[in-house]
């Protein structure tokens, strides 16, 4: 008789992120903690990032931007994300490059002031009557497709709902039998279906349904709901400025095609728009239904950035609905793009004199150290004590990046000699293949002759 195995089904795909283990500034009861929430040295860094999400806490960071400023590989990127989420996890944070702003498609001041209005979140609450249950029977009714004989649409349907003391039977048109389709809606969903907009929301599932059939499951277990079926809800949806500026671009678009039988495809949304939204986020705002989640927009590499968006952004910085704008560079004394004058980090000095600058500072090998072991961790890698050092000495004497990148080669030629943990021996075969930038240099010196140029 033939041995029956059970094996583990694993994903063939993982990719993980270079900053997905920063999970604060790693601070605890005020102090700066060595290897804290994913962050490794920088404690000087850190403690004045820390004085800023305070300062952005207590409403006095208006008017104001941080730069952060420091070698390449010195953890800028990741303090800006310490920041953000220090501020809550549901701070919207947006990443650039000043190089992006370049676009052919739009100006500049459009595209900078899309990525300013996508990092302001709005979360609005409102009541609406709605059907709330867990589904206990679907049975719908099909139709011929009018241009396909060959297959059937839903013409509607009849679902049952229940809670902890009511249970009805509903019947829904075909929209709203279409959603239940397509969103998998199964017996022992909870859902909820907009009266006005006939809109599906699948909440989850119910506790204790179909327990011992799925280890995992893409659907959270909820408790059921208590009351009627048919009630009025507190609904809260959340949406950033840049999301309400395209809905409500489309809609006038709309009404200019009933009007006027075309609809303009305009790559820019006009300034009226952009008001009418502000106008309507501030009147929910000051009725109690909405409220301003002001996020993060990161913009690395600001060196690339010109006198007109500096201009501009030095505008938007002073604005109501401004986020938390956070620039990084590696530059030191450069030329400001689009002129000849020089300045400390490619910033006009008249900018310059109203950021906050955070500077970091190069590794030492023993952050060098602990930041491998933390990535090593992350990436599901095995190393021994002799490979560690050596890594450890590369990113002493090349870059850290250079030392991180090379822990996924070197997990393959261990895992290809049929070893789980990598040896001192795979990090140096690993080496020879691939340069870091001071070799790269060095390279490049001695074959100068026979490079073209």
């Amino acid at each position: 008789m033939s041995q029956i195995r059970v094996e583990e089904v694993k994903t063939s795909f993982e990719r993980v992120g270079l900053h997905s283990h920063i999970k604060g500034l790693g601070i605890r009861d005020g102090k700066i903690q060595f290897n804290a929430d994913g962050f490794v040295g920088q404690s000087e860094a850190r403690e004045a990032a820390y004085y800023v999400v305070k300062m952005i806490k207590s409403g006095k960071f208006g008017g104001k931007a941080v730069l952060i400023v420091g070698p390449p590989g010195t953890g800028k990127t990741a303090l800006a994300i310490g920041i953000a989420r220090e501020l809550g996890s549901d701070t919207p944070f947006v990443q650039m490059s000043g190089a992006e702003v370049y676009s052919m498609e739009i100006k500049k001041t459009e595209f900078l002031t899309r990525a300013l209005r996508r990092a302001i979140g709005v979360r609005i609450r409102e009541w609406r009557r709605v059907y709330e249950g867990v589904v206990k029977g679907m049975d719908y009714q099909l139709g011929k497709h009018p241009y396909n004989p060959y297959s059937q649409i839903p013409r509607g349907a009849a679902i049952t709902l229940k809670t902890k003391d009511e249970e009805k039977r509903l019947r829904v048109s075909a929209e709203i039998a279409e959603q239940l389709i397509e969103m998998g809606v199964e017996e022992g969903d909870v859902i909820m279906i907009d009266e006005e907009t006939g809109r599906v929301f699948v909440e989850g599932r119910e506790g204790g349904e179909g327990e011992g059939q799925y280890d995992v499951s893409i659907k959270r277990k909820i408790d059921v709901p208590s009351g009627p079926v048919y009630k009025e809800k507190e609904i809260t949806r959340f949406f950033t400025l840049n999301d309400l500026d395209v809905y409500q671009a489309r809609q006038q678009g709309l009404v200019g095609a009933m009007l006027f039988g075309f609809a303009s495809e305009e790559r820019e949304i006009p300034g009226e728009v952009r008001k009418s939204v502000d106008e309507f986020v501030m009147k929910l705002i000051n009725d109690g239904k909405g409220e301003l989640i002001p996020g993060v927009l990161f913009i690395d590499d600001v060196h690339m950035l010109d006198v007109e968006t500096w201009a501009y952004l030095s505008r938007a910085m002073e604005g109501e609905l401004s986020p938390i704008i956070i620039m990084a560079t590696n530059r030191g004394l450069t030329k400001i793009r689009g002129t000849d004058i020089e300045s400390p980090h490619g910033v006009p000095l008249d900018m310059l004199d109203r950021l906050v600058i955070i500077r970091t500072r190069p590794y030492n090998a023993d952050e060098v150290r602990e930041i491998l072991r933390i990535r090593a961790r992350e990436e599901k890698v095995e190393l021994s004590d002799e490979a560690l050092e050596e890594l450890t000495k590369l990113g002493v004497e090349e870059s850290l990046r250079y030392s991180i990148q090379l822990l996924a080669p070197t997990q393959l030629k261990a895992s290809e000699s049929g070893r789980k943990s990598i040896s001192k021996d795979d990090v140096e075969y690993v080496r020879k293949l691939f340069l870091g930038v001071k070799e790269s240099v060095r390279y490049v010196k001695d074959y100068e002759n026979y490079f073209l140029k």
